[in-house]
């Protein structure tokens, strides 16, 4: 059974054909052997009628497909379902894999070339090309790498689908491939590679893709730190490593200037609790212990392997007095070591860092120490024996072992630290509000504060911020609520003295809307000790999140009436004069569509960036993208590069949620890759675009047009149709999403089922699910068209121009033309009819389709394409690959959710409804 069609596989896909065609034979061997010849051959009969089906909605297909799915028994149907996820999963492993295969080949052919090629984009060869060729001195790229900071992070949302018992097995999967396209196997290693692939794949048939139990927000660190092990301790070291071997081929006089660490590691998981009660302070502190084990336990590891490879014996070569220092304070005193300094050396830094560790409350480090020695005071009293180690080979003729294992190492710590991570805190606004409401009140009863205006909110709060003595009282009770928040800005200020400021630098608010909302964190901060009023110290960057289209008009107003009070200018010295922003994608997004939320995170951003030049402030913006181009998901390179111009500043933080993250960082070659392409997408805007002239005016004044007509038609839809609202419930799988358990937060902030009320990442999910993707597209089709009856003449040449010369809209349009060839409207109609109400029904499905066919119309106009993704050939080949399994997983869940919904309680139904939901987010891969 093939995944492609060989008509149209051109010569170097075929080792990806190659791939799927052995996995989906091995699968098919499994399922044939642990099911029995029946259950395959309806595998088989339904992946040919569903794609007759995709291909012109046959009708006569669609009453043979439904005849099958109706007859197949609850167990079945659930085997058929686990069948086609498996196919999902495994073409996923197959399609990775082969871009591993074609990044290699393309380096290896640069290799053996006679003139070098040019280098790939979005690598950081080619931006250090592009910087070289723009006349960037090397001053200015190392004062660049002084300032930057480059984050991705993690966050756990309800879209992430898989466990890591799966992950674990395809990651050995993974890597049997990557041997199999590295190597040349005889006869017999082939059949063993073979062999290990079949036993994987019957441990993953095996194997409950669904979890039992709902995630704990515990569980979800855990998963989150699994990532580290696959990807970030390795390849973090090797992306710095290739950048400064790579300046030092652009010029010896980068030789020994080692790169500041400005590509670093972020996390929301366990402390972000907006609308999640289940982050407190205690899972925070659990958290944080856990990160730090995690760090030290590599550590500890590596350092281990170091001492065994650095076996040099003083008598053959120098060590520097600080290593023979180091040796002498060793607690080893073995005489097989005794003419071994850098091991001594190296056995009295582990049994330091095994001290630190068990004063952590890490008391199971892997081996144990040779002897007693006294723990690290800081991360930086570690670093620096280390940098020991590395001065004395280098100055003893031993250079080119400091660059192996110990280079990896002094950059991972410099990286990591003894936190792993920079672990964010978030909450709503309105919490904080009611919390400082009530300190007021039993501080100085009468005090209302929830019923002051804004200017005397204000005036309240810097009066108070002034002032060194606290608000609270230990001889006081609070509410539970105002007690949690207090313990949790307690937890962050032991977090600081445990394992360094680094640990929770950030607090991000969300619904920020007046400045009061960024005072009141203060005035929390202060309560802990994280901020000192007498000295006009913050120790925490307090971060606004402007999430709705309201909020991102708002934003610069909030900023500008913020700096204009000196107090809080006094505390963002502190900071380095530098003040985080960060934009929502997903709420602006549910608000008021794709176009419009794209259009007005693009004008925030200019307005953020002119407001804060005028300060004098630097502007750092954290991105809160999602997987899907509905939530601001898409290509980052093309993101990054289609900020306006000063938008990047050398820093920016990007959110890296759900499902994504398994998909850019459990394979190590592709997560180094996304590495990458963060840290050169950086460089290139900072110093290659932060001057490039404002966007032509006629630009500006047709995007106005086209998403004032976006928002109109989305807003008229989505929130002025009656019984809109209803149609959603009914005719995606958002009810059973919200019972999955993928997750430790609540798919809605309230109990209400009101779209306002929902969070964004299920309402995308939801359309996703059901093929639809109607927030990444809807109301553009409609705006285009009452754009060119305005403009006649001269409006689809003015769109034509904009998209060839305009990256914003560039970007704008190729994540649409992703999201609609990703879409099926054959597929989406049969979801509609799960609607009761018939008259409901032919209101909204007749008015959706109308809107997504006028949507890819003006698009393939605009952009110049006969068909979806003309521009983007390997997506229309993944999208070839793994349609004919995906599309039957829907055609199952619909019957499934009929039976469902019809009163059939059996455990198999709703089993069945959950493990296709798992299997149609693995084949979109960007769904949530």
């Amino acid at each position: 059974m093939s995944l492609i069609n060989p008509d149209v596989t051109p010569e170097k896909d075929f080792p990806l054909r190659d791939d799927i065609r052995l996995l989906g034979r091995l699968l098919g061997d499994t399922i044939r052997e642990q099911e029995g010849e029946a259950v395959f051959e309806i595998v088989e009969r339904i992946r040919q009628t569903s794609i007759r089906f995709h291909r012109d909605e046959d009708e006569a297909a669609r009453t043979e497909l439904e005849t099958i799915l109706n007859s197949l028994s609850r167990g079945r149907t659930n085997q058929i379902i686990r069948a086609y996820s498996y196919f999902s999963h495994l073409a996923n492993i197959a399609e990775d894999q082969h871009h591993v295969r074609r990044s290699r080949a393309h380096a290896m052919a640069g290799a053996h070339a006679v003139t070098a090629p040019e280098p790939r984009e979005g690598t950081l060869a080619r931006a250090l090309k592009l910087a070289l060729e723009a006349g960037v001195s090397q001053e200015a790229l190392q004062a660049f790498f002084a300032s930057a900071l480059v984050a991705p992070v993690l966050t756990a949302h309800p879209t992430e689908v898989r466990r890591k018992s799966t992950i674990d097995r395809e990651m050995e999967i993974s890597q049997i491939l990557a041997q199999r396209d590295r190597y040349r196997l005889t006869p017999e290693e082939e059949a063993a590679t073979e062999e290990s692939i079949r036993r994987a794949i019957l441990t993953l048939w095996q194997t409950s893709i669904l979890r039992r139990n709902r995630l704990k927000v515990i569980d979800e660190v855990v998963n989150g730190l699994s990532y580290y092990d696959y990807t970030f301790f390795k390849e973090l070291p090797r992306v710095y490593a290739s950048l400064e071997d790579q300046l030092v081929e652009m010029s010896p006089t980068w030789q020994g200037v080692e790169i500041p660490s400005f590509l670093r590691m972020g996390s929301w998981i366990g402390g972000d609790r907006d609308g999640n009660p289940f982050v407190t302070a205690d899972a925070l502190r659990q958290a944080l212990l856990l990160q730090s084990k995690h760090a030290l336990g590599f550590y500890l590891e590596e350092l281990h392997c170091l001492g065994g490879e650095l076996s040099l014996d003083e008598r053959y070569v120098n060590a520097s007095e600080q290593v023979h220092a180091l040796a002498k304070a060793s607690p080893d005193a073995s005489p097989h070591r005794q003419n071994e300094p850098y091991r001594r050396a190296i056995t009295g830094m582990y049994a330091r860092l095994a001290a630190t560790a068990a004063g952590f409350g890490h008391d199971d480090v892997a081996r144990h120490a040779v002897g007693e020695a006294p723990a690290y005071a800081s991360v930086e009293e570690f670093l620096g024996d280390l940098s020991i180690l590395h001065r004395s080979l280098v100055s003893n003729g031993s250079g080119a072992l400091a660059r192996g294992r110990l280079r990896r190492l002094r950059r991972a710590v410099d990286v990591f630290g003894f936190h792993l991570a920079s672990l964010d805190l978030r909450q709503n606004s309105d919490v904080h509000q009611r919390v400082v409401a009530e300190l007021f009140e039993k501080a100085v009863p009468g005090t209302a504060y929830e019923t002051l205006s804004e200017e005397q909110r204000v005036e309240l709060l810097l009066e108070e911020l002034r002032t060194p003595r606290l608000l609270t009282s230990p001889y006081l009770e609070y509410s539970e609520e105002t007690t949690k928040e207090l313990a949790i800005v307690h937890e962050a200020a032991a977090s600081h003295r445990r394992y360094g400021q680094a640990s929770v630098p950030n607090y991000v608010i969300s619904k920020a809307s007046d400045p009061s909302d960024i005072l009141e964190v203060a005035l929390l901060l202060k309560e802990a000790g994280l901020l000192r009023s007498r000295e006009g110290e913050m120790a925490v960057n307090i971060i606004p999140l402007f999430e709705t289209i309201a909020d991102l008009r708002n934003c610069s107003r909030v900023m500008g009436d913020l700096f204009a009070l000196p107090d809080y200018m006094r505390l963002l010295r502190s900071r380095g004069q530098a003040q985080e922003v960060m934009l929502g994608y997903s709420d602006s997004n549910k608000d008021g569509g794709y176009l419009t939320s794209g259009w007005e995170l693009y004008k925030a951003e200019t307005d953020l960036v002119g407001l804060f030049k005028r300060h004098g402030v630097a502007l750092r913006l954290f991105h809160g993208r999602g997987g899907s181009v509905g939530r601001g998901g898409g290509p980052s390179y093309q993101a990054i590069l289609a900020q306006p111009a000063g938008a990047v500043q050398g820093a920016i933080r990007i959110t890296e949620q759900g499902e994504v993250i398994a998909g850019k960082y459990s394979n190590p070659d592709l997560g180094r890759r996304n590495l990458e392409i963060l840290a050169a997408a950086t460089l290139e805007a900072s110093l290659l675009h932060s001057e490039q002239p404002a966007p032509r005016e006629d630009y500006l004044k047709a995007m106005e047009e086209l998403s004032e007509s976006a928002f109109k038609a989305y807003r008229s839809l989505v929130y002025e149709t009656e019984g809109f609202e209803r149609y959603f419930w009914e005719s995606t799988v958002i009810g059973e999403i919200a019972n999955l358990n993928i997750g430790s937060r609540p798919a809605s902030r309230t109990n209400s089922r009101r779209i306002e009320d929902l969070r964004a990442i299920p309402w995308v999910f939801g359309w996703a699910q059901c093929r639809l993707m109607l927030p990444g597209w809807y109301g553009f089709g409609s705006a285009v068209k009452e754009f060119l009856e305005k403009h006649p003449d001269t409006g689809l040449a003015l769109l034509q121009e904009m998209y060839r010369e305009w990256p914003f809209f560039q970007a704008l349009l190729s994540n649409m033309d992703m999201v609609l060839a990703k879409s099926n409207i054959a597929i989406a109609s049969r979801y509609s009819k799960l609607v009761e109400d018939e008259s409901l029904r032919q209101a909204i499905f007749p008015r959706v389709r109308h809107e997504w066919e006028d949507s890819i119309k003006t698009l393939l106009a605009i952009m110049e394409q006969e068909t979806l993704l003309d521009k983007n050939p390997l997506l229309a080949r993944s999208i070839r690959n793994r349609f004919p399994y995906l599309d039957p997983l829907n055609h199952l869940q619909i019957e499934l959710l009929k039976r469902h919904r019809s009163g059939d309680a059996d455990e198999q139904v709703v089993q069945g409804i959950h493990l296709s939901i798992n299997g149609i987010a693995a084949g979109l891969r960007n769904s949530g």
